[in-house]
């Protein structure tokens, strides 16, 4: 059983992988259409229904590039699509949230000084909020209030807001800002697949039916290819979050969420202006800049720990390790290897947090991090870095042998 553990911990390794290859390949390819788009050059002897051309030169070629805003008057043989990309991004971090934040549910979703609810409770709020998401985002772009794209974006962003609150109100910190990026993604993948690649697809029937498409279908498509433009940087900034406590394990951590919403805007602002040739807006580095420092401000606030003050609880997945024989003498271990870094107040100079928010300082708190301790302690030299505090083999074989026997179902010894 305790090689599931390591089987487990590849493979969330291989999907995660997989995640990032497949988003870097989607950002990749919609920064660069954005600039494209916004780059595009009028002159007069254009081809009929051309809305703008763009010359460029990479890798040692020089490429032709024509728009139109509706479609050519014939169907080229041969087209390349923009799907896969986001389909197959959307699809690997939906495998990580399976993995990590279902599988591991006790652990990293559900904080029971925030919500105590049972697993399943929790994995149905959890997809209820994402797909749930998605529904009243596409409702809100095709009622009326979709026609202004200024009135619908700050509207959107009140929603956003709304559920950064709202996720700190269901889960654990670090889960609270995973599910924020994981509900605006969804939006940004079902932007994809449900409105824009349908659109091209009714507009190519229409070409080869030799009807004259309808020109709202694109402008639909573009109003949400923006939004994902916008939308692209905060979810980065929630994904690479759980690596950062300050982020996600503070007061104030759905304000920090929100503020970045807003330096995502800031910062394409940016990015787009100058794709357009309009000049550079150099004031938004400095609200960025900004925003930035307000965010470190609220990460230094004070914050109120789960469960600080209240009675510790212990799950019936944690009894096990804490009845095992040997779990005196790895709690010794833990406190005395691990504890200056990974304590509410760590005593290890430059640390101001634990890493990754992970405090090992109570019987329920190293019993619940059981898998993390055999993983980059017992079976692997991961934990303390470059073995600064002396962990000794002796100790490091204690650990997994508490872990491996205890999985098993005996005690250690």
């Amino acid at each position: 059983m305790y090689e599931y553990a390591i089987a487990w911990d590849w493979m969330n390794f291989a999907v995660r992988w997989l995640h990032v290859i497949t988003g870097i390949a989607w950002i990749g390819s919609s920064f660069y259409f954005v600039a494209l788009d916004l780059g595009l050059r009028q002159r007069p002897d254009l081809p009929a229904g051309a809305h703008g051309e763009e010359w460029q030169v990479h890798g040692g070629g020089f490429y032709h590039i024509q728009k139109y805003l509706v479609a050519p008057e014939q169907m080229p043989e041969h087209l390349t699509w923009f799907k896969w990309e986001s389909y197959a991004t959307w699809l690997s971090g939906f495998a990580m949230l399976c993995i990590v934040y279902y599988a591991g549910a006790d652990l990293y979703l559900i904080d029971p000084h925030v919500l105590d609810v049972s697993r399943p409770v929790a994995i149905a709020i959890s997809l209820a909020s994402i797909f749930g998401g998605w529904i009243v985002y596409d409702a809100i772009c095709k009622s009326p209030l979709g026609r202004n794209d200024t009135q619908l974006m700050v509207l959107l962003y009140f929603v956003l807001v709304g559920m950064a609150w709202g996720y700190t109100q269901l889960f654990t910190g670090r889960a609270a800002f995973l599910h924020l990026g994981a509900f605006t993604a969804t939006i940004m993948s079902a932007n994809v697949f449900m409105i824009i690649i349908p659109n091209q697809k009714k507009v190519v029937a229409d070409l080869i039916a030799g009807k004259v498409p309808d020109p709202a279908l694109g402008k639909q498509a573009k109003q949400r290819s923006t939004h994902n433009n916008y939308l692209t940087l905060p979810v980065l900034f929630l994904m690479l979050s759980n690596h950062y406590p300050l982020a996600f394990g503070t007061k104030y951590n759905w304000i920090i969420a929100s503020l970045v919403f807003l330096m995502g805007v800031t910062i394409r602002h940016w990015f787009n202006t100058r794709h357009a040739r309009k000049g550079e807006p150099t004031w938004t580095w400095l609200v960025t800049a900004i925003l930035f420092v307000i965010i470190m401000w609220l990460s230094t606030v004070p914050r109120i720990l789960s469960g600080e003050g209240a009675q510790e609880k212990v799950s019936a997945i944690q009894q096990p390790f804490i009845s095992a024989a040997a779990f005196p003498k790895v709690k010794d271990a833990i406190l005395g290897r691990c504890s200056m870094c990974h304590a509410k107040e760590p005593g290890w100079e430059g640390i101001i947090v634990p890493p990754k928010g992970v405090v090992l300082e109570t019987d329920s708190e190293i019993a619940a991090h059981a898998r993390e301790i055999y993983l980059q302690a017992g079976r692997s030299h991961a934990m303390p870095p470059a073995n600064v505090s002396g962990i000794t083999d002796e100790e490091r074989r204690l650990l997994a042998s508490w872990y491996e026997t205890t999985v098993q179902g005996g005690t250690v010894q």
